[in-house]
């Protein structure tokens, strides 16, 4: 065993992420820069094996040549439909030969569930192998036959060392992947225990280059933290061409896959599952789960239009606006940016002369979504207005538009397909920004253009 584990130390060395130092031992502090633990293991390069090791992706010596970019013919990209078109829609179109997948997520939010959905809608036309580090494939064989999937030509593999899974993988020599997760993997030419930053960097790393080296489409499940981000090093989320997160409230059915990264794709895609008891069920209408028609009208709920991706949304932005007994009331935000509705306050204030100082001040987006756009301040303040003022806002209108410090409705982009989108779903009537209405009368809404938010108080 002596000989193994001197073998193992020759091939790691520890590099200082400060200064780029390199030392045969770790350390607590660099002795060059004199930063504290800032030493991370690393694989030696050699001379016999740095070429191979840091060899560009292409297997052919003649492609790794400087050349003209007009010399350089442009490779059909077409993504290879999952069977799953709410996950095409945030993969850009479907999986493209070579490309590597991060999909990361909260414990049980269904991660696995979806990949082997998926892996069993390929495994028709295409070789599939799921790699599990995680689970047995007895486990892996339970789920599956609970779902109802078929797997008659899904192959299973559970192994944990990278070496063995890109051996193996070459012999099966499969055009999908899966690989759950990242975190428990390891490489043998690191003595660091798996899912330490090294072992996660590195396998990573590998698992890349076989995949460039192929043209297999690779899936990587990888963990987060408790603060919702991909546990390891950053680095990872740079090695592969798409990052996608999965989020889901506690309690509630629905599943979303963000797009967070996509070199083959737009960001910011939003796809919808719902979760069963025969799996995650794609979601075809999101903006019907998110709107919550009430029996009857209520005061401090408006439909905001916004858009995930290429796609309008329609969600209820609801908001609740109460007398505080504390010396400085609350601002409480579900899905929205807290230092935003803030900032509408002071404005709404400045350019109306409507304080809320003495006003607790509480804001959610129904349905667990996160707006990150700044479309959503006009129907933010339509919907604090509406509660503070007990005035109930007309169930067939839809409103979105950005609110400036000097009080002006500025537009938004792409105001004509939300507008169809809201007519779409039966709403007669929308505000907008004046730079966002229609030159033409739309047909089945009335397009209501305001310049100022004192036009807005002028309408109700």
């Amino acid at each position: 065993m002596a000989g193994v584990g001197s073998k193992k130390s020759s091939k790691s060395i520890y590099v200082c992420s400060a200064c780029g130092g390199q030392f045969p031992k770790w350390a607590g502090q660099c002795s060059d820069c004199k930063g504290w633990n800032t030493l991370e293991e690393s694989v030696a390069p050699t001379v016999a094996t740095a070429g191979s090791r840091f060899a560009g992706y292409a297997g052919d010596a003649n492609q790794n040549q400087i050349r003209n970019l007009s010399e350089v013919s442009p490779e059909s990209q077409s993504g290879e439909p999952t069977g799953l078109l709410e996950l095409d829609r945030v993969l850009g179109g479907g999986l493209v030969s070579g490309s590597v997948v991060l999909i990361g997520g909260d414990p049980g939010i269904g991660k696995s569930t979806l990949l082997i959905q998926t892996m069993a809608q390929l495994a028709g036309r295409l070789k599939t192998l799921y790699i599990s580090g995680e689970e047995s494939p007895e486990q892996i064989s339970l789920r599956a036959a609970r779902l109802g999937l078929k797997s008659d030509y899904l192959r299973l593999l559970a192994e944990t060392s990278v070496e063995r899974i890109i051996a193996l993988s070459q012999l099966e020599r499969p055009a999908v992947m899966v690989v759950d997760s990242i975190q428990t993997l390891y490489t043998e030419q690191l003595q660091s225990a798996p899912g330490s930053v090294a072992q996660v960097r590195e396998s990573a790393a590998q698992l890349v280059r076989f995949a460039k080296q192929t043209g297999t489409m690779v899936f990587l499940v990888g963990h987060v933290t408790k603060e919702g981000a991909l546990a390891g090093p950053r680095v990872l989320e740079h090695m592969v061409d798409t990052v996608l997160y999965f989020e889901g409230e506690a309690g509630s059915q629905f599943r979303l896959i963000r797009t967070i990264k996509n070199r083959f794709g737009a960001v910011n895609e939003l796809g919808v599952f719902a979760m069963t008891d025969r799996g995650l069920r794609e979601v075809s209408n999101p903006s019907a789960i998110f709107l919550s028609r009430h029996g009857e009208e209520v005061a401090g709920s408006v439909i905001l239009v916004t858009r995930e991706g290429t796609r309008p949304l329609l969600v209820e932005v609801q908001a609740l606006v109460d007398e505080s007994p504390l010396a400085n009331p609350r601002r409480v935000t579900l899905g929205l940016e807290q230092n935003r509705l803030s900032m509408l306050l002071a404005v709404l204030h400045r350019h109306t002369g409507i304080a809320m100082f003495d006003q607790d001040v509480y804001v959610n987006v129904v349905g667990g979504v996160r707006i990150t756009e700044t479309a959503s301040d006009l129907p933010l303040l339509l919907a604090v207005l509406s509660s503070f003022r007990d005035r109930v806002v007309p169930q067939e209108l839809v409103a979105f538009g950005e609110v400036g410090l000097a009080g002006e409705i500025r537009p938004v982009p792409n105001g004509l397909e939300r507008l169809r989108e809201a007519a779409k779903h039966g709403f007669s009537r929308a505000i907008v920004s004046r730079g966002n209405a229609p030159k033409k009368k739309m047909d089945g809404i009335e397009v209501i253009a305001v310049d100022r938010l004192s036009d807005v108080l002028d309408i109700f």
